[in-house]
């Protein structure tokens, strides 16, 4: 894991070691473990590493092949590089360090481009090939790892983060009206290529791009998967489907517990990471991984609030694994002194404050471990949001299985009832907030069509690729690897082939998972209704100790002027939650982040420099 940037001098010129250099600055706190750069003609290629694997001089990256004709820098990890490393070398390829790294370019040397599809693992890299004259950027299937560019000056530009290409004194000058708007309107970023500053992109998950003194060519996409529609499958037994899930979750694990640094977990007390949690405590008793120690080491996040603690749950998998728990108690004090430090490292403003949770657990992980498991991604493929029930009863009627779509009612109801009546209020409130907003923003509807639609966009656009980014901002910003074994692409393919059942059946979420962990997670858990996570008591801190904050945020004359909302009605709205006339909804927080993200845009764009 690491941090990368780069130059390709598009106009004939040679890079600019100046800028290069000043882009790998901004992403120390990825890589505090070194450094390098490479520079030939008009390529410049800078890493700022963080030791994971192969601690050794011999991992220094920007890392070469055996002729200089070949150089990369990489952020990520190569799960299988130990197998493809055999496979190379019984190929008749030579190693010079036992990094994933090397494996790459070797790969690439046997198989090209179609290399990507022999990886397993999460990446984002820019790969120099001097003999082609051309460089080769790819990232990971999911986009678990982030990779940025924008096209300016005469030369293609990239980085981990937007933060680096800012670097350059005229990339993303102005922030990205549609992007913001739409943001404000919907709480959804990262759905799209382009990014909230304007100008400047993402290369999207499981896309390839090269970039030649010809130009930049158009990102292609390798890979992909088609979620199974049919609301049932006679083929598909449900012991065999459990199973199946079950070991390659397992492997899934046992592939990312590879490290050469300590390991631990974060363990929210839902059922995805108490699942991690277990799986690893298996493993450790049958393989004993060096990585994860005698005992392993999970990290919580509790709360004082009752509503949004989960201390219960996660005394039951502590208790029943045993593990060597440490926990932490965010609040909004802490909150406002690391909001600014938050924003930077994020660098787009964020939808809710449950990202605070999990900023305070990385932090809390940073003094143990270097790398940390957890279970995101579960569930955007398992039907995990309450909210997914909507389409699948949706999706039931238009097929006519009426039978079946009564059933799955009467399941909603008897587990989810008050879900329900929260979500009929919390529409109504929405629509009418947005009406606060100034501009037109396209519409983002989530839960449209049915519910195989509604998973696979939401894995690959509408949610998940956000939640990607705030997890591996807040990793970084601790210098800590976040590795995410949902999102094993062989699991991810096998979840997507499972008829709808195996994911809700009678209310029931994530029905096939909860079957593959009986007898390794506590029913306790196994069997919870309710859908938590890495919450904040957000609702609770807008009414009382950020109160004062936020009414002084949307009480200024710079707020006032901001094109996007109507100052005076959105303090009034806000002061009538506040006297208890009218519901919460998140565009209270949307609307502050965004203001305070604006003011620390300006201040970039002013010369001032945010502490990090």
């Amino acid at each position: 894991m690491c941090g990368i940037a780069g130059q390709f001098a598009l106009n004939g010129g040679e890079a600019d070691a100046p800028l290069v250099g000043a882009m790998a600055e901004r992403l120390a706190h990825r890589g505090p473990d070194g450094e390098g750069n490479f520079f030939s003609g008009p390529v410049g290629l800078a890493h700022r590493r963080l030791a994971i694997i192969d601690l050794s001089d011999e991992g220094r990256q920007p890392m070469t092949n055996e002729d200089g004709s070949l150089w990369i820098v990489f952020n990520g990890e190569i799960y299988n590089y130990r197998e493809l490393r055999a496979e190379l070398l019984a190929a008749g390829h030579r190693f010079t360090s036992a990094t994933d790294t090397e494996v790459i370019l070797h790969a690439y040397e046997e198989w090209g481009r179609d290399c990507l599809h022999r990886f397993n693992g999460m990446w984002a890299f820019a790969l120099w090939d001097g003999r082609r004259r051309e460089l080769f950027c790819a990232r990971d299937r999911l986009g678990v790892k982030p990779f940025y560019y924008t096209v300016i000056g005469g030369s293609f530009l990239f980085a981990s983060e937007i933060k680096a290409l800012r670097a350059h004194p005229a990339a993303g000058e102005v922030p990205n009206d549609r992007m913001l708007l739409t943001f404000l309107a919907w709480g959804v970023a990262d759905h799209t290529s382009e990014t909230m500053y304007d100008g400047i992109f993402q290369l999207p998950p499981a896309h390839a791009v090269v970039v030649s003194e010809e130009g930049v060519g158009e990102p292609e996409r390798y890979w992909d998967f088609e979620m199974n529609p049919a609301p049932r499958g006679a083929a598909v037994d449900d012991e065999a489907a459990a199973r199946r899930v079950r070991d390659l979750l397992t492997d899934a694990v046992r592939l990312r517990l590879r490290s050469d640094v300590p390991v631990g977990t974060c363990l929210s007390g839902g059922i995805d990471s108490s699942t991690v949690t277990a799986l690893i405590n298996e493993l450790l008793r049958a393989e004993s991984p060096e990585s994860v120690g005698d005992r392993q080491k999970t990290f919580s996040v509790c709360f004082d609030n009752p509503m949004f603690d989960e201390s219960g749950h996660i005394d039951t998998v502590v208790a029943a694994t045993g593990v060597d728990g440490h926990r932490t108690t965010p609040d909004t004090v802490g909150l406002w002194e690391d909001i600014e430090r938050l924003l930077y490292m994020q660098d787009e403003p964020f939808a809710s404050l449950s990202i605070y949770a999990q900023y305070c657990v990385m932090r809390l992980a940073r003094e143990k471990v270097k790398v940390v498991l957890d279970g995101q991604g579960a569930d955007e493929q398992l039907g995990g949001y309450i909210a997914y029930q909507a389409p699948y009863i949706r999706g039931l009627l238009r097929r006519h299985e009426f039978l079946a779509a009564l059933r799955e009612g009467i399941g909603s109801v008897r587990h989810h009832r008050s879900f329900f009546s929260w979500a009929a209020q919390q529409f109504r409130v929405r629509s009418e907030r947005r009406d606060l907003l100034r501009g037109s923003a396209p519409e983002v509807l989530r839960y449209a069509g049915s519910l195989d639609a509604v998973l696979k966009r939401e894995t690959v656009a509408s949610n998940l690729p956000l939640l990607l980014h705030w997890e591996d901002r807040n990793s970084m910003a601790f210098s800590i690897e976040a590795r995410v074994p949902f999102l094993d692409y062989r699991l991810v393919e096998y979840l997507a082939s499972l008829p709808l059942d195996q994911k809700v059946r009678r209310g029931v979420t994530k029905y096939v998972l909860r079957r593959a962990i009986r007898g390794l997670v506590p029913d306790a858990v196994r069997c919870r209704m309710d859908k938590m996570g890495f919450v904040t008591p957000e609702e609770v801190w807008m009414k009382d100790e950020l109160a004062p904050h936020i009414l002084a945020l949307f009480s200024t004359p710079e707020f006032s002027r901001r094109p996007y909302w109507d100052a005076e009605r959105v303090l009034g709205n806000y002061r009538e939650f506040l006297e208890g006339k009218s519901a919460y909804s998140t565009e209270f927080w949307r609307i502050a982040c965004a203001e305070l993200w604006l003011r620390q845009f300006e201040v970039e764009n002013a010369g001032g420099v945010v502490e990090a």
